[in-house]
């Protein structure tokens, strides 16, 4: 971004928003969660010239903030800084803030690499995306998020509680799916986090009643950068759990915070446009059919190597299981829930392949660098999906599927293609990581084990 550029942007958001006293500086750790500074509205253009220095290995801090120490990232390197500079056109407001406060996004750039650091989730998604220009094409994506409200305070146990409707002040965990009385219920503060979206330039779209009790959908919209769809995806999050909590209430993309209950996923719409821009799964062109399926047959072939990205907590493999509209095999077919890979009903211009694997807390830059990689490795070696599924294709779970952490980890640190495509070191990096986030874990006794084995 030059001076000029940078210049222009601060001066366009302080006529628009003369008031605002603080500036946060935001950048998303390893599980999603903002992380950065914030400054005195007065240090703004500081922010934009000099730029924003902390350890070159905060993308990697797991769910307890931590950093592992993995391939020489923190102690081992002595944990230096890096600088990091403002993504142009993301100076927005936060509505939800309680002080008049601005919210810029940031990005760490290396000294020496312009692609950026090797472990970071952002600069790993933009090098995916960068391979599909030596074929002409560029992805186009979009996120679909499901996620619950849930009461601020827990109960005695420690447990979440359901989200009491502030209408009927009742929990109801009865599948009101698509049911208008349930959007209503919610209206004061879904229409709050779509006012918020407006503000933010996160293109939200529809909302949709979900499965659960309090769950809902939010569906985003279809970019052909899928970097800032990324953006989009971890903006919105902070946005739900921001705007839930100025009503009193908490917000969860946890994939199963209810036994009992629908998870909840992250859903990735994904379609691959040339240079005039038009769709090449397009069904009326010749070879619209057979680049689908080569795509299709990529992300067949690299679903299991990556399902530690799709799911990266224990709580995550809850939500899988047959019957539950869940991929538990590699099937795909048209129109059909039941698959992993789905086409959905839309043809011409609109065809698209719907990814369906990731739990709604998955880190969403891996997950569609993950998503890319595998559609970029089925159309470069023209691999072939087989027969779409009809009927119930997800009553069968696949033997092959990894059904735990521990063994996703073991997948993905093996993974040919996934070190070919997200960097020689990144996929043993996020192992590692991931494996010393489940020791930690483990680390306290469980108050079942005191149930079980007394």
């Amino acid at each position: 971004m030059t001076a000029k550029t940078s210049n222009a942007e601060i001066e366009t958001f302080r006529a628009a928003h003369p008031d605002t006293r603080f500036l946060d500086a935001v950048m998303f750790d390893l599980v999603g969660n903002a992380i950065g500074k914030r400054y005195p509205m007065r240090e703004v253009e500081k922010v934009y010239q000099s730029g924003i220095a902390f350890c070159a290995g905060i993308t990697t801090l797991d769910a307890l903030g931590a950093c592992w120490d993995v391939n020489g990232i923190g102690f081992s390197d002595g944990d230096p800084d890096a600088l990091s500079f403002p993504v142009p056109g993301t100076l927005v407001p936060v509505p939800w803030a309680g002080d008049a406060t601005a919210q810029v996004l940031i990005q760490p750039q290396h000294p020496a690499d312009p692609e950026g650091w090797w472990f970071d989730p952002r600069a790993i998604l933009g090098r995916v995306v960068r391979r599909f220009e030596t074929m002409g094409l560029r992805p186009v994506v979009a996120c679909e998020l499901e996620f619950y409200f849930v009461e601020a305070k827990r109960s005695q146990d420690g447990s979440v509680l359901p989200a009491a409707s502030r209408v009927t002040s009742r929990t109801n965990d009865a599948p009101r799916v698509l049911g208008f009385a349930k959007l209503d219920e919610w209206a004061g503060l879904l229409a709050d986090i779509d006012a918020a979206c407006v503000a933010q330039a996160v293109p939200a779209g529809a909302v949709t009643a979900e499965y659960g009790g309090a769950q809902f959908e939010v569906n985003l919209a279809h970019t052909d950068d899928p970097v800032r769809a990324a953006d989009h995806a971890l903006m919105l999050r902070r946005i739900v759990k921001g705007v839930a909590a100025r009503h009193g209430l908490d917000a969860t993309f946890m994939s199963k915070p209810f036994g009992n209950q629908s998870g909840s996923g992250l859903h990735v719409h994904m379609s691959l446009v040339d240079s005039s821009g038009a769709n090449v799964f397009d069904e009326a062109r010749a070879d619209g059919p057979a680049l689908l399926g080569h795509a299709v047959a990529g992300m067949q072939a690299t679903a299991w190597d990556a399902m530690a990205i799709f799911a990266p907590n224990l709580n995550a493999y809850r939500r899988f299981g047959p019957n539950l509209f869940v991929p538990v095999n590699t099937s795909w077919g048209y129109n059909n829930r039941s698959v992993a890979f789905r086409v959905p009903a839309g043809g011409g211009e609109a065809r698209r392949i719907e990814h369906r694997f990731a739990g709604a807390e998955a880190n969403p830059y891996l997950v569609l660098a993950a998503v890319l990689a595998g559609a970029h490795h089925g159309l470069v070696n023209r691999l072939d999906p087989g027969l779409p599924a009809e009927g119930n294709a997800g009553e069968t779970a696949d033997p092959e599927m990894p059904s735990r952490i521990w063994a996703a980890l073991d997948r993905i640190e093996r993974s040919a293609i996934l070190s070919e495509y997200l960097g020689p070191r990144y996929p043993k990096a996020y192992a590692d990581i991931k494996r010393a986030e489940f020791d930690a874990f483990l680390g306290a006794v469980l108050p079942r084990e005191y149930d079980w084995y007394l």
